[in-house]
């Protein structure tokens, strides 16, 4: 019997910790998992939506676990020493080490993700990497599996995760029966990156007419010439100063501002690919599926499925 102890931080993230339970502690899988939960004391725990849990064990009950899933939690503050000690002192007795969302944030803190890639949901990504340098952040994924340490996106990634480690455990059919179970799909495809908000990046100071000129013409053969000249700018002054004031070359920030388009037209419309990689200068469908797939790490069809719920067809352009 493999026993999964769920550690449940305040304010612990509600979700998260149902995911936990669907999957470990659900009658169905008895016969693979034992389950609980346990805080830093025991007794009650609030949640970030409003009502509070109870925790019936303390950090004693990691010390018997195969598996510890720490949960997201907020505010994104250290948990005390003793959470820190018990997680580490877990970690070198060879338990498997899980976080869901921002439970990442509790695992860094104790040095566990040192040396390690992870993630964590895709607003809190940076604040990570900026607290924890020594870890290898990604926010383009939905889980990573390190192997003694593994850690999820945002929210019902950790439901990906879980499958994972199901089936790691398990093999396929149990995870997959454990996926019906809970109506959800057994293998999503792409990563957390296709979720992330892409909102218009506002005009730089310094070109804001050029930024407005370019978006307005994205489905041109823009060109760094191009836009130096409407610039007033020689090309390679403007190229220099661009990447001084935007963080990035004139051409990057233009292809994102195309993908950003591409985005929009597949969540909103049902032109063809073709007639969008036409509308955002991407080029050919050809052209458009690769720069859209190495984006957001997924293909623009499974995209449009996504966020349009059902599969419409496709208008060609009039």
């Amino acid at each position: 019997m493999h026993r999964v102890v769920a550690l449940a931080l305040p304010d612990v993230v509600a979700f998260d910790l149902a995911i936990l339970a669907q999957v470990f502690g659900h009658e169905d899988e008895r016969q693979l998992y034992s389950f609980a939960v346990c805080a830093a004391e025991p007794g009650l725990v609030q949640t970030t939506t409003g009502y509070a849990i109870h925790a019936a064990e303390g950090l004693e009950a990691l010390l018997s676990a195969d598996t510890i899933v720490v949960p997201g939690f907020s505010p994104l503050t250290d948990p005390p020493p003793e959470v820190s000690k018990a997680l580490r002192g877990a970690a070198a007795n060879g338990t498997r080490l899980v976080s869901v969302c921002t439970g990442a944030f509790a695992l860094a803190a104790a040095g566990l993700l040192d040396g390690k890639r992870a993630t964590t949901h895709w607003r809190n990504a940076e604040r990570l990497q900026t607290l924890h340098p020594e870890v290898s952040v990604d926010a383009g994924v939905l889980y990573i599996d390190e192997g003694g340490v593994s850690t999820s996106a945002g929210v019902a990634a950790g439901i990906d995760l879980c499958l994972h480690l199901v089936r790691t455990d398990h093999g396929t059919e149990a995870a997959n029966r454990i996926a019906r179970r809970m109506v959800v799909a057994p293998h999503r495809e792409g990563g957390q990156a296709q979720f992330i908000e892409r909102p218009v990046a506002p005009p730089l100071t310094h070109f804001a007419e050029t930024c407005g000129w370019a978006i307005q013409h994205l489905d041109e053969p823009l060109t760094v010439i191009g836009m130096a000249s409407h610039a007033g700018w020689g090309p390679s002054s403007f190229a220099r100063k661009f990447l001084t004031v935007a963080g990035t070359t004139p051409l990057r920030w233009l292809t994102s501002q195309r993908i950003t388009e591409a985005c929009r037209l597949l969540e909103t419309t049902n032109l063809t690919v073709e007639a969008i990689a036409a509308r955002t200068g991407l080029g050919t469908s050809a052209n458009f599926r690769l720069h859209f797939t190495r984006e957001l790490n997924t293909t623009p069809s499974n995209y449009r499925r996504l966020y349009q719920g059902r599969n419409r067809p496709a208008l060609a352009p009039r």
